[in-house]
Order: structure tokens, then C-alpha cells, then sequence
């Protein structure tokens, strides 16, 4: 399967992602951690094991999308607005629901909802590059 720079994700690809994103290290690694370029080097390689020929900005501008647009739909939901949806919401949700919401975060959109900040834990010291 050939991917290229403008090419879109299929399915499958963003199904590999998720798998490798799911996986404790990778979360622990990239959840407080600014400077994560060998973090996406990593993913692209392990995506690449997986038949997913992507390199580390196409993974890690992926991330970022998939990120904001589960915390629009989650948002939406928290707001009572049901009809927001995307494809795999259910799978971030088993992803994400645990990551603390730091506070620059928060100042960033503006909101802060309850229910993003479940687990208040310290960000590790993994941030090493």
C-alpha cells in the first residue's frame, strides 16, 4: 500500500496507529513530554512493522488531529450535544480517558471540563530526548 505525503489515512492506517498509540509506553512517553520527535520516530517505525508506510510528521500531525477532534467531540458531549461523532471515538476514548489535563492546556481552549480530569497524576520524568 502506497502512502505519500497528501495521501489520506485509510481506515487501516489509523487502526495501526491507535494500536501502537494504545500501548502503555508509548502513552506514559507521550503524555506530558514537549519534545517528543524520537517518540513519532519510534511510531513510524513500529507502523512501518505493521505495513503502514508513514514517516514521523505524517504520525505525529495524525496524533494531533485525532486528539483535537476527540476533544471537540467530548466537549460536545459533556455540553449535552450528542450528535457530534467520529469514527473512532470509542477506541481514543479507551486511549485518552485517563490522560490528566495539564493547565496550559486548559488556558489554551478556554475550558476545562470535570470530567477531562480524572486521574490528576504528576507528569512523568520520561521527557528525555
Amino acid at each position: 500500500m502506497e502512502s505519500g505525503a497528501g495521501k489520506h489515512w485509510t481506515e487501516e492506517e489509523v487502526k495501526a496507529l491507535l494500536s501502537v498509540w494504545s500501548e502503555k509506553n508509548i502513552r506514559k512517553q507521550l503524555h506530558g513530554t514537549l519534545r517528543n520527535k524520537g517518540i513519532f520516530i519510534y511510531i513510524a517505525k513500529r507502523l512501518q512493522e505493521l505495513g503502514v508506510c508513514r514517516d514521523w510528521k505524517q504520525c505525529r500531525a495524525k496524533y494531533k488531529n485525532l486528539k483535537y477532534e476527540y476533544r471537540t467531540v467530548k466537549y460536545a458531549h459533556n455540553s449535552g450535544d450528542v450528535t457530534k461523532t467520529m469514527k473512532f471515538f470509542h477506541d481514543l476514548d479507551a486511549i485518552l480517558r485517563y490522560e490528566p489535563v495539564t493547565q496550559l492546556a486548559a488556558e489554551e481552549n478556554g475550558r476545562c471540563p470535570a470530567t477531562e480530569m480524572q486521574l490528576n497524576t504528576s507528569p512523568t520524568a520520561d521527557s528525555t530526548q
